[in-house]
């Protein structure tokens, strides 16, 4: 009896134990599937610096993937002329965008976009201010301003098609994401259902036993 009673005691907790499992490797790719960040950049956000650098550099949390294509960082200056010069270049997690070196003083804008390590896209913006400038370029900008208007258009304009394909494969994580929550949420249902009806027949154990106990 003795050992009946304690495989019965026994049977909820190897099943929360067998389910504490399950649940952790439900919750390990989930987990898994986050995008790297971003964790430092220079000029960071919201800094202040006298000129323009020759180079942005951006610190990511995990090791990107590079490629053609992958990874684009675009820098405009307070008219919305695009200063970067050539292509950014990844090494593991960090991301170097050459800059022209020199620009009017004003605020900058940032917009970056890189592929995590787990494959997937993910972008982000930011803004820097320069305070003092390149007076030369300040100067020079007024009477360039007719001939470079059609380009600098254009460039404004080249962003927002990088902003639009993020936003979407954000939304196609936030729903993966809202898959493994509706499988976890599901699981955890199945298991208390289990756990309930154990418990039920548990229940009903000693009841039968003492029965023959009292018509004794």
């Amino acid at each position: 009896m003795k050992t009946k009673a304690l495989s019965r005691s026994a049977a909820p907790i190897a099943l929360a134990a067998t389910l504490l499992a399950a649940l952790l490797v439900l919750l390990s790719p989930l987990s898994a599937s986050a995008h790297d960040a971003l964790v430092s950049s220079s000029p960071a956000a919201d800094e202040s610096v006298e000129v323009v650098p020759a180079a942005l550099t951006l610190t990511f949390n995990a090791k990107l993937i590079g490629g053609e294509g992958a990874t684009e960082v675009v820098v405009t200056d307070p008219s919305g002329a695009t200063i970067t010069d050539g292509p950014a270049t990844v090494d593991g997690a960090i991301v170097t965008q050459p800059l022209t070196g020199s620009g009017p003083a004003g605020a900058y804008h940032v917009i970056w976009k890189v592929v995590s390590s787990d494959g997937h896209p993910t972008s982000g913006e930011y803004s820097f201010t320069v305070t003092v400038g390149d007076e030369s370029a300040a100067t020079t900008e007024p009477s360039a301003a007719p001939t470079t208007t059609p380009p600098t258009a254009e460039q404004t304009a080249a962003p927002a098609p990088t902003a639009t394909t993020v936003t979407e494969s954000g939304d196609s994580a936030d729903g993966s994401a809202w898959i493994w929550v509706v499988v976890i949420v599901a699981v955890l249902v199945v298991a208390g259902v289990v756990v309930w009806i154990v418990m039920s027949r548990r229940g009903g154990g000693p009841r039968t036993d003492s029965d023959p106990s009292s018509e004794r």
